[in-house]
């Protein structure tokens, strides 16, 4: 297997600070936590093989996003290019994140259903822990069947701040309209 070279980027943001890695085609393959660095690059290996990994260069596209969706604008990141791999399980869970409206939650088992593999949230949940996009893949919106705020791998922390963030934009939107 051939190594190939990704870009690596920081960036500051409200919850810390933001790893980014992506491609010569202005896709983005991971985004995680400074403190979650190791997890980063071990989800990089297995799922993208052995990288190299060039200091700078995240598309402005990508950091614009971000910094809009920071900033309140919670559709921003629906234009972010992702290339993920993984199991084919996984990219249907992954692609579905994207179709949780911003400032809500769906449990494990809607998610599942919402893939057409109810009674497999066990296995979502296991798809939603390897999912390397945190954030612009909105893993933080899924919930326990009881509506706790179940593990994240950014930390419940910033789990609870990101849909604290987007619900307090949403009822803006709903107030101002």
């Amino acid at each position: 297997m051939s190594t190939h070279t990704l870009f690596f980027d920081r960036v500051a943001s409200p919850v810390g600070e933001i790893l980014l890695v992506g491609d010569d085609q202005d896709s983005l393959l991971a985004l995680d936590f400074h403190d979650h660095e190791d997890r980063m690059r071990r989800l990089l290996r297995r799922y993208h093989g052995p990288v190299t990994l060039r200091t700078g260069g995240a598309p402005v596209a990508v950091t614009r996003a971000l910094a809009a969706f920071f900033a309140g604008d919670l559709d921003a990141l629906a234009t972010v290019a992702v290339r993920t791999t993984g199991t084919d399980f996984q990219r249907r869970v992954w692609a579905a994140l994207r179709d949780i409206p911003a400032g809500t939650t769906a449990t494990y088992g809607q998610l599942a259903a919402a893939i057409g593999r109810p009674g497999a949230s066990r296995a979502v949940g296991l798809a939603n822990g390897a999912n390397p996009v945190a954030i612009v893949l909105p893993c933080h919106r899924v919930i326990g069947a009881d509506g706790s705020l179940t593990g994240y791998g950014g930390g419940l922390e910033r789990k609870c701040w990101l849909l604290a963030h987007e619900r307090g934009w949403t009822s803006e939107r709903r107030a101002s309209a």
